[in-house]
């Protein structure tokens, strides 16, 4: 009888309760993770997400989705800080090659400094800095070095000074070099300068985009057609790829070659006789 009225309104929970959902949460897991994925993978919105969950017939409110996203990165970072789950990996590596850099949102904002394994991937340290001084990230380093059970053999960056100053203060005589990227850019930049000032100069001849939409007010056939190779004119003028992997110029040029074909193809079927020439059009600025 004492036992009973011991236990009386004492919840008992199931072992496997853990593995399906966290403590005192009103969503599984599974829908954790399918707010991370849906927001960092496919980047969709919060009103998005909170749609994308009600098409699968789950009632949910907007602020519990931004709730559960908030789950999602603590559960991320606790992952990617979890020493015991690190010391074996790099046990068996045996050394770890250390990559830094830092990522600025804005001017005027903090820095987010980002120090990783370049061979496991795994991240080792992740901090807002309000400056790029050498002393800080010399404190980083540091700080990363004294974690590891095993030795950094050499270091990649950019070539910034602060970095080079701070990697040669807190881990002397370690090799460090730029990464391949920045040497890639570096080798590609007289390319890069001659892409540059060929997409300028294809740009120059496509203005004037926004006055051939604004004389075609009718609602008819021909009308939305232009009004189609318009907004193809401006995805081409818009699409700019991300140097050196890529040439924006060239793409331009392509994508406009493309244009000027279809155009042509529909002159010459006579449908219509088209008043648009991307090539010639108005000198005026959109």
């Amino acid at each position: 009888m004492v036992a009973s009225t011991t236990a009386y309104h004492q919840p008992y929970r199931p072992e496997e309760e853990g593995k399906w959902a966290l403590p005192h949460g009103e969503y599984g897991l599974d829908v954790i993770a399918l707010v991370g994925m849906l927001r960092y993978r496919h980047h969709r919105s919060l009103t998005e997400l909170h749609q994308s969950l009600r098409e699968r017939g789950l009632p949910i409110g907007e602020r519990t989705v931004l709730n559960l996203l908030a789950r999602y990165e603590e559960l991320v970072t606790i992952h990617l800080a979890d020493r015991q789950r690190l010391q074996p990996l790099f046990t068996q590596q045996g050394h770890v090659i250390l990559a830094l850099d830092g990522l600025r949102p804005d001017v005027g904002h903090e820095v987010l400094w980002v120090l990783r394994d370049s061979i496991s991937g795994e991240i080792l340290l992740a901090r807002p800095l309000l400056s790029e001084c050498e002393a800080d990230l010399t404190t980083l380093i540091t700080e990363v070095q004294a974690a590891l059970p095993v030795p950094i053999q050499g270091v990649i960056s950019d070539g910034q000074h602060s970095i080079r100053n701070a990697v040669a203060s807190a881990l002397p005589g370690i090799p460090h070099q730029l990464c391949h990227f920045h040497y890639l850019r570096e080798a590609a930049k007289p390319v890069y300068e001659a892409d540059r000032h060929a997409e300028k100069e294809l740009k120059k001849r496509v203005r004037g985009i926004r006055s051939i939409e604004r004389t075609v007010e009718k609602r008819d056939d021909e009308a939305t057609v232009i009004h189609s190779y318009c907004l193809a004119v401006r995805s081409a003028l818009t699409d700019d790829e991300h140097p050196p992997l890529a040439a924006s110029g060239l793409k331009l040029h392509e994508r406009l070659t493309l244009i000027i074909a279809s155009l042509k193809r529909v002159e010459q079927k006579g449908a219509y006789q088209p008043n648009l020439n991307v090539c010639n059009a108005s000198s005026r600025k959109d």
